[in-house]
């Protein structure tokens, strides 16, 4: 360039046609120049643009490879629990299996319990029934089979069956029977009959009462003189005229000795009156009890108080009724055995049983 400012002043003065080609070669370089500069600066700012891309690239490889592994991080950690949600989900519908299990086995244990009930109150029911039936045989107890019958009855109302009607309908035509039968106390009588034998020994006897005249002669000695001397003229004027019932014979008289055989053929005669009792023989009863009713007016003092109290007793005893003809409860019986061969409904199985057999083994493994 120093050797182009020199030569421009002589062109122009010498040579001014030939200026325009340098000038233009000077422009063409100015324009080279500038050229060349501004491929230089935008080189420069290419290459530091490609730098900074170049940094910015591998910051966001940097970045992606953290988030890439982040996203492993988070991918293994979602694997781990959707790992953990299935093992959940498989205890879930383990439990779930268990518990339809014991829901079904709590169903199966529930109808064998109310068939177990149903059947021990009827044998509750069987029982009662056969103890009214014994006491009716046996013992002719009308009250104590009454009671049996309505334990059973009201044994069978607690538990509400429609099935138990036509039992419940017979005992309770048994019961109206038992009711209308008229009242043995067979006990009280039987009772009564033991405490006659036991007071038997105790009665006295016709021959051994004391004569009236005794007592008054005690009272006399007691009294004064006059009023004794008195009385013994009374009681001997007295004496002139006797008053005796003559619809009735004279007390038998008996031995001493033969007084002990009495007094025990009257026990065994109670005894023998006690057996009918217990046997429901009425005839034989009322026999026993008038003859002992007989002995017992003919052989004792009837003026003791003891003895018109066991007359009496005898008395009442031949009114009681003893014969009478008690039921046999048949149409309980037959009722209850009806109802008791009735076959017995098995528990079906159900969907639900079957997946409980079906997750047992999936639960031991």
């Amino acid at each position: 360039m120093s050797n182009e400012i020199p030569s421009l002043p002589s062109i122009d003065a010498a040579q001014p046609a030939s200026s325009a080609p340098a000038s233009r070669r000077g422009s063409t370089l100015i324009v080279a120049a500038v050229a060349l500069v501004l491929l230089g600066w935008q080189w420069a700012d290419t290459r530091s643009r490609i730098t900074d891309l170049q940094d910015e690239l591998t910051r966001r490889t940097t970045d992606g490879d953290n988030l890439a592994k982040e996203g492993r991080v988070l991918a293994k950690e979602a694997q781990d629990r959707l790992q953990e949600l299935q093992g959940k989900v498989g205890a879930l519908e383990a439990r779930l299996n268990d518990s339809q299990g014991q829901q079904a086995a709590l169903e199966a244990m529930y109808q064998d319990f109310s068939r177990t009930r149903d059947d021990r109150v009827l044998g509750e029911v069987d029982q009662a029934v056969a103890i009214a039936v014994q006491q009716l045989q046996l013992a002719g107890n009308v009250q104590a089979a009454l009671f049996a019958l309505q334990t059973a009855d009201a044994r069978l109302g607690n538990i509400d069956r429609p099935q138990w009607l036509p039992l419940r309908k017979a005992l309770a035509g048994d019961i109206e029977t038992l009711k209308a039968l008229p009242q043995v106390d067979a006990g009280g009588m039987v009772l009564k009959l033991e405490t006659l034998i036991g007071r038997l020994d105790n009665l006295p006897l016709a021959f051994e009462a004391k004569p009236k005249g005794d007592a008054s002669k005690a009272g006399h000695a007691e009294a004064g003189w006059l009023k004794g001397l008195w009385l013994d003229f009374w009681a001997e004027f007295s004496q002139l005229v006797r008053i005796e019932r003559m619809d009735r014979p004279d007390p038998a008289l008996l031995a001493p000795s033969n007084a002990v055989f009495l007094r025990e053929n009257l026990k065994l005669r109670l005894l023998n009156a006690r057996l009918a009792l217990l046997s429901r023989d009425g005839n034989s009863f009322r026999e026993d009890v008038r003859l002992a009713a007989q002995w017992l007016e003919r052989y004792f003092d009837a003026n003791d108080a003891s003895v018109k109290a066991a007359g009496q007793d005898l008395a009442e005893l031949r009114k009681a009724p003893v014969g009478v003809d008690l039921p046999t409860l048949q149409a309980s019986q037959s009722a209850l055995r009806s109802l008791m061969a009735v076959p017995e409904k098995h528990v079906e199985v159900t969907p639900a049983t079957a997946s409980v057999h079906a997750a047992k083994p999936a639960k031991k493994n």
